[in-house]
Parts: structure tokens; sequence; C-alpha cells
């Protein structure tokens, strides 16, 4: 197990899919960083060195991503600000139904149950 930016990787899976396993990363983020670092998609972590790690660790940071439990705090400030608002979806959202306009005379009842 290796720990990249607080989150628990799996040392023989590839870096590029690695790298997704991280809140806020995706595939086309991780295949840019891949690329910008010179890493080929079949390079695992165990072939990593200490070196390249720690290159790695600073080019997401400089980035200046979203990751992780910043992103996490972000999504949750945003749904409060809904809220508070009193917006639409804020109301939807504090009733647990859906948000995004899905039919609700038949269907919703896996989204009403999750509140």
């Amino acid at each position: 197990m290796v720990y990249i930016l607080e989150t628990e990787l799996l040392e023989n899976k590839s870096v590029y899919f690695s790298l997704t396993k991280i809140f806020g990363i995706n595939r086309s983020q991780s295949s840019l960083i891949c690329k910008k670092l010179g890493l080929s998609f079949n390079y695992t972590l165990s072939m990593l060195t200490p070196d390249q790690t720690v290159k790695l660790i600073k080019f997401i940071e400089n980035l200046n991503l979203l990751i992780n439990n910043n992103l996490k705090k972000s999504n949750i400030m945003l749904a409060k600000n809904l809220i508070q608002i009193k917006s639409y979806k804020g109301i939807r959202r504090l009733r647990g139904l859906p948000i995004r306009g899905q039919r609700t005379h038949t269907n919703a009842k896996t989204a009403s149950k999750l509140r």
C-alpha cells in the first residue's frame, strides 16, 4: 500500500488507474499527469522510485485541484448554501427527493428512502 495525498493506493495497480482512486482526480486528469511526468500507463506504483513519487505528489499539489477532504467540504458547503437561500434544489435536497427533474409520481421511492 502506498499513501499519496491521504489516499491509500494499491502498489500492483497502474499509476493511471491508481490516481483515479483519489477523490477529485478523474481519468482525463490522471492521463494528463502521467503524460506530463513521462510515465507510461502500464507503469505500476511499485515501479516508481521515491524521487518519482515525490515528484508526482508535488505535481498534483501544484495543479491547484480540489481533492479529497477539500472537495468534500466544498460540495457540502454548496449544498448547505442551496438550502440556506431556499432555492428549489435546496428544498428538494431537504425533503430527500430527486433534485434534477426526475419523475416522482411513480418512481423516486429509493431517493425518498435514502433520508
